[in-house]
């Protein structure tokens, strides 16, 4: 990775510090990634995000409230950041795509219908609490899945249906009862649709959980409201879906060769079955035909299955897009965990409305939807997606990169190639590489 001249000349503290009306030490390390930022490179800037080295909050004489944050991410490039981030602020609003299709989150939908969970549970179980006995319990018996085989996976349901597996083991009496009531309300739910057999294998008992709330309360907010209780996540850490729905949400894709893709788990990585162990890696699937345009909704309704649709903002996301004192892209799979979040009206509006740390987390190594992609082509995809550039022209934005973005972080020696200077071009001064170290989950 060559140094341009960019960046700070000097940043020598493991954090990135921002001189905005809120000091924001980021601090991205974790058990299973490990991260420092150390400066790449040194140039203009205008003023509103000048970076600074200053003392680190758990010093802080004035006694700062914790920074705030808000999270665009799917369920499960970021989590590894969330233990280490917890440490420095746990006011951070998750916002998470609903569309995902794949594995246990597909079989639920294809039987029971509505949003996909499995994103959402994911990031839940990552802030639940870890400090009693039970509370690990709690967490080992949402966090479990299922056997692969079929007929294993069904009777080891049963058994935690019953209450009889052994995962109910330290979960007191109440816990146990609140959460066995809805894992039973979705076996009944499953059962009253005869005219489907839903499979078991490598089910996740916890997608289970909140697809029984979420069915039974008639809600997805209620479902997550109940999730955070019972894994007693801080309140002041918001798992938000970016679209509040109680319906299905498909995501297509247009290729720039005209192409329509149907389907996350089609766009990111084909399998020849919903159970099939999924891997991300660019070299493991079939590249696309051409790249990605744009991502879209789709109707899961009705005959014409390739009709757009255009789904409201979640109004809690917009809120807290006008609240919080910095604003994440995080790692992970752009096209299908971060965009879906940046196509829907009012999220571009918000996000550049705001004079606040803007910061894009760059992926490490490229997947199917992104070979061949420069970090300024990853700041490129973002500023489409918020100013909706390809979709209706009536309600696009043009707005400037740097009215989206304003700083970068970059793992070292990573894949993707970092053009500081198209960077410079699109108003971006601020690229900071980030010494990566991982370590087995």
């Amino acid at each position: 990775m060559a140094d341009g001249s960019l960046g700070p000349a000097a940043l020598r503290s493991p954090r990135l510090h921002f001189s905005f009306p809120h000091p924001f030490p980021f601090v991205t390390s974790s058990s299973s990634v490990s991260l420092s930022v150390l400066p790449m490179a040194a140039g203009p800037c205008n003023g509103a995000c000048s970076p600074r080295a200053i003392s680190s909050f758990s010093s802080n004489p004035d006694n700062i409230a914790p920074p705030s944050l808000l999270v665009f991410s799917g369920g499960t490039a970021f989590n590894g950041v969330i233990e280490e981030l917890k440490k420095v602020t746990t006011r951070v609003a998750h916002v998470l795509p609903v569309s995902d299709d794949g594995g246990s989150t597909a079989e639920i939908v294809r039987v029971l219908g509505g949003p996909a969970v499995g994103d959402i549970r994911s990031r839940c179980l990552r802030l639940s609490d870890e400090s009693t006995s039970e509370a690990l319990a709690v967490r080992r018996l949402l966090g479990h899945r299922l056997s692969l085989d079929a007929s294993e996976a069904k009777t080891e349901w049963y058994e935690i249906v019953e209450g009889e597996h052994y995962l109910w083991n330290g979960v007191s009496r109440p816990y146990r009862e609140t959460i066995r009531a809805f894992l039973v309300y979705f076996q009944n739910q499953i059962l009253r649709r005869s005219n489907e057999s839903f499979c078991f294998s490598n089910g996740s008992i916890g997608n289970f959980f909140f697809a029984g709330a979420r069915i039974f309360f008639q809600s997805l907010d209620a479902a997550i409201f109940l999730f955070s209780r019972v894994s007693e996540i801080p309140t002041e850490s918001l798992v938000l879906p970016v679209i509040s729905t109680n319906d299905r949400l498909t995501l297509g894709c247009e290729l720039w060769d005209g192409t329509i893709i149907r389907g996350q788990n089609e766009i990111s990585h084909p399998t020849n079955g919903c159970m099939e162990p999924i891997n991300k890696d660019c070299t493991s699937t079939t590249a696309l035909p051409s790249r990605i345009k744009r991502v879209f909704y789709m109707s899961s309704e009705g005959s014409n299955l390739l009709h757009e649709v255009f789904p409201a903002a979640n109004p809690t996301v917009l809120e807290q897009l006008c609240k919080v004192d910095c604003i994440v892209y995080a790692m992970g799979s752009l096209y299908t965990s971060i965009c879906p979040s940046l196509v829907l009206h009012g999220i571009g509006e918000a996000i550049a409305s705001r004079s606040i740390p803007k910061v894009l987390l760059l992926n490490g190594s490229h997947d199917r939807e992104t070979t061949g992609l420069s970090a300024s082509g990853f700041v490129s995809a973002i500023t489409d997606a918020l100013n909706r550039t390809y979709g209706d022209p009536d309600k696009s934005l043009k707005k400037l990169p740097s009215d989206y973005i304003n700083a970068l972080l970059v793992p070292r020696d990573g894949q993707v190639a970092v053009d500081v200077h198209c960077l410079a071009d699109q108003g971006i001064f601020h690229v900071h590489g980030m010494n990566v170290t991982c370590r087995p989950l």
